[in-house]
């Protein structure tokens, strides 16, 4: 693939606090479209790899490219616009817990001062449906909401700008089986309606099956495999090969074994 397809470029990075080193020459590339797993070991440094991509943390050295632009380069006006292009899912959704999930919806569009009071409320109506839930929610505080409806709101606000990339972090944990089906499916539904690219940490392998085109390996302080779930048997590393047993069930009963191209 060209070097304008690829949606996020991490190149030879280090993380390092005081003595300890939690990413070591780190590399890894996504791309445009994809949806992209991060598994590894508890401690492994995932979501210290995801915090780094979206620029809120920023590592030791080395670089990170989303679309092409190092965010770390860029001015204050270009981080915001370059940040706009990206919506994050925190693990426990993040929601502002004395604001309604209205308020919640809105703040990022507020931040961005371009829109009115009458475009912002469309915009919160329409990001409440796309994420399935009616308007009567959006009067709702946090503290009314269940588990489920808080993944769905902490991703309407997430997507409020209209990002191209989506980063989750454990989007699916504390939910119950149920629930986190119906939520890898709204992901999948509107991934393929708004072309979405994904980049996720998760434990389930239930979400992992049923939502990645590739997965990123990520140990012994590296990603040492980027490819699809099949090809991991062909990966001679413990925790690949573990790791591989975990799921391996699973994508045989998904009908899943079908090697997807590596771009």
């Amino acid at each position: 693939m060209s070097e304008h397809s690829i949606a996020c470029e991490v190149t030879g990075v280090w993380t390092q606090y005081g003595t300890t080193v939690i990413h070591r020459d780190l590399n890894l590339k996504v791309y445009t479209g994809e949806v992209m797993a991060l598994v590894g070991g508890s401690g492994s440094g995932k979501t210290t790899l995801l915090r780094h991509i979206i620029g809120l943390t920023t590592p030791s050295r080395g670089e990170i490219r989303l679309f092409g632009v190092n965010l770390a380069q860029l001015d204050r006006d270009g981080a915001r616009q370059a940040r706009n292009r990206f919506g994050m899912l925190f693990q426990q959704g993040a929601l502002f817990s004395a604001l309604t999930v209205y308020e919640n919806i809105a703040f990022p569009l507020r931040e961005l001062r371009q829109f009115d009071e009458d475009a912002i409320h469309l915009l919160v109506m329409h990001k409440l449906a796309l994420v399935e839930l009616e308007p009567k929610h959006a009067w709702l505080l946090p503290s009314q909401l269940s588990g489920g409806m808080i993944k769905r709101v902490a991703l309407a606000r997430a997507l409020a700008l209209e990002p191209e990339l989506l980063v989750l972090d454990e989007p699916t944990a504390g939910l119950d089986p149920d629930r986190s089906e119906k939520f890898v499916q709204l992901i999948k539904n509107l991934r393929k309606q708004l072309g979405l690219t994904v980049i996720f940490v998760t434990h389930d392998l239930d979400t992992l099956v049923g939502m990645t085109d590739r997965v990123a390996v990520l140990a012994d302080q590296h990603i040492i495999a980027s490819c699809s779930l099949p090809e991991l048997a062909n990966i001679n590393h413990p925790f690949a090969q573990n790791f591989f047993q975990g799921v391996s069930e699973r994508l045989e009963r998904t009908n899943k074994w079908k090697i997807a191209p590596t771009p």
